[in-house]
Order: structure tokens, then C-alpha cells, then sequence
């Protein structure tokens, strides 16, 4: 994302210059956001099927915003359920971001599914945290039973996601097996430990002025926690889920647009050892690893639509 700065000195310039990368990196934060009223079941009606809901959430200790896309006719057929898709946003980015960055509205126009566009902070790493909120139990427990309760959700799930949604749709995946009939990530970070990635989930956390140890921990000395939490150390858990997941080797093979093949470039190796982890144990997943690309919303539309028969299969919908 372009980033100017109004300061002439270096430092200035340079510091700028770290920000802005890691803003291109890892995706732009929104700079409006829709937050329905704060009551206990507030919700705001955006279009004919789009919904904005307030979720108070005790995981989290907040209210928390949660997106919806609601299938055709639902205020018309109250006596049919519907399957889940989740969609989940990447760091430094929010909920909106699927609506605002690709054409999911209209796609599922007709497919008789609901879509659930979830919070997952401004790190867009939906985990439980050190001593801190549980995006992950909001994720995986109170949105659902929300859906259930109010929406008329069945207990048919998918889910999918962007960078670090990439990382969350494999972990919630993993470590809840048999919650989703399918997962797809793209771009994902899908080996926590992998060299050079800790540094990595340490620059989006601070980036967002938070403490690195405040997720995780410290990868060496909580090292338990690191493995608990990656895709690929709980990759028996996906065996028999219908799994996607693409990445691009970025600079080697790119277009020179460094700044984003750079951080697809970083995450080439951690998507190799997870599905190489997943083939020593015998676990099934459709991979797409292509030359070049960069960590943007220009791949991962065209990676969803991709991956949108195996999940359109899982949901029994249409493709």
C-alpha cells in the first residue's frame, strides 16, 4: 500500500518505509469499519442479505463485529438450516474484507449457504492468546452457536482463508478435527516454526503495538505453546477433511513487485513442510504452489474460486 511521510530525515523516512512494507506485506487495515449497535442480539441490515452483528463475547471481553451473508429468500423459508462458510481476513486487515476486496456477494447469490465473515483482531490471527482474548474460542464456539440460535445455521462447515486466516482455517481445522467438512487456505502461515517464520508472527504483532510474547510466547522457551498452536505440528488432526492450499514462490520467478513476492517468497518453505507433512502421514490435500505471485487479493480471488468445488462439494451446494 503507498505510504507517504511528511518528515525529510532518514530515520523518519526509513521507519516509514518498515511500516509501509509490512502494511503491503501482510494487508492495508480498513479504514472504516460498520459495527452494529451495542445491545445483546444488535445487528445492522447493510444490504438485502448483508448483515453487520455485535457479538458480545466473554472469549474476547468485548463486543466483537461479525459479518454475514445471508442466502436468498432466508426471510421467506423459516424452516431451512443452511451450511457455514467461514471466511477469514489476514493481519492488519478486518472482517470487511471479503466483501470489500472480492465479489462473494454476488457469487453465493442463489447457492442457499450463509457466509461468516468473523473478527479475528488487528493481527488477523485468530488464536488463543497468552493471557490475553481468545479469538479462537470466539471462532469456534461463539460465533457458531450464535449462527445456530439466530441464524438458522446447520452443523455443515467450511472454512477458508487469507494469510494469517490462512494460518487460522488450517489451525481451527487441525485442532478441532471433523468441525469442518472442508478447509482452504491461501498464502496461509502453515508452519509456525519454520525458519524465519517466528520473526515473522513477531512483526505482526508488534506492528500492531503489542507485545510478540503476548501471543505465543517466546518461540524457544514456550516452545509447547508454538507447537500446540502450529498447523503442521497437529496435521493428523485433518485427516479425512477435503483440504486447498496455495502459494506462490514469489520473487524467485516473479514480476518484481518485491514488497508482497518478498513475503510469499518467506512463506514458500512453511506451506511446503506442512502439505510435506501432511503426505508422511498419509492425509489428502489439492495444492497449487505457482511460480512467482505475490501475498495480495490479485491471487487469492482467483485461489478461492479455484478451490470453490471442493468447498461448494463439502457444503452441498452448487459450484
Amino acid at each position: 500500500m503507498p505510504h507517504r511521510t511528511a518528515g525529510p530525515s532518514r530515520r523518519a523516512a526509513a521507519k516509514a518505509a518498515a511500516a509501509a512494507g509490512l502494511a503491503a506485506l501482510f494487508g492495508a487495515r480498513a479504514t472504516t469499519t460498520a459495527h452494529a449497535t451495542a445491545t445483546d442480539r444488535a445487528a445492522t441490515r447493510l444490504g438485502p442479505r448483508t448483515v453487520d452483528v455485535s457479538v458480545a463475547s466473554p472469549a474476547l471481553g468485548r463486543r466483537a463485529p461479525l459479518r454475514l451473508i445471508l442466502p436468498t429468500g432466508f426471510d421467506t423459508r423459516p424452516e431451512r438450516t443452511y451450511p457455514v462458510l467461514y471466511l477469514l481476513h489476514g493481519a492488519h486487515d478486518d472482517y470487511t474484507s471479503w466483501t470489500r476486496e472480492t465479489d462473494i456477494e454476488a457469487f453465493t447469490e442463489g447457492r442457499d449457504l450463509i457466509v461468516a465473515m468473523p473478527d479475528a483482531g488487528p493481527t488477523g490471527i485468530p488464536s488463543a492468546w497468552r493471557g490475553g482474548p481468545d479469538y479462537e474460542t470466539f471462532q469456534m464456539r461463539e460465533v457458531p452457536a450464535l449462527l445456530a440460535r439466530d441464524y438458522r445455521a446447520s452443523g455443515v462447515r467450511a472454512v477458508a482463508g487469507v494469510s494469517t486466516g490462512g494460518y487460522g482455517a488450517m489451525a481451527h481445522a487441525a485442532r478441532h478435527p471433523g468441525a469442518f467438512a472442508a478447509a482452504a487456505s491461501y498464502s496461509g502461515i502453515l508452519d509456525t516454526t519454520a525458519p524465519g517464520v517466528p520473526p515473522l508472527v513477531d512483526a505482526i504483532v508488534a506492528r500492531e503495538n503489542l507485545l510478540p510474547p503476548s501471543l505465543w510466547g517466546n518461540p524457544i522457551l514456550n516452545a509447547p505453546t508454538w507447537r500446540d498452536f502450529n498447523p503442521r505440528a497437529r496435521a493428523a488432526g485433518l485427516r479425512g477433511t477435503p483440504l486447498y492450499v496455495s502459494s506462490g514462490s514469489g520473487v524467485v520467478g516473479g514480476t518484481g513487485d518485491w514488497l508482497p513476492e518478498a513475503l510469499e517468497s518467506a512463506l514458500w518453505p512453511s506451506a511446503h513442510g506442512f502439505t510435506g507433512a501432511l503426505a508422511l502421514l498419509g492425509v489428502a490435500v489439492t495444492t497449487h504452489f505457482y511460480p512467482g505471485g505475490g501475498h495480495s487479493w490479485t491471487y487469492w480471488r482467483r485461489e478461492f474460486t479455484a478451490s470453490w468445488p471442493m468447498i461448494a462439494r463439502a457444503l452441498g451446494v452448487p459450484e
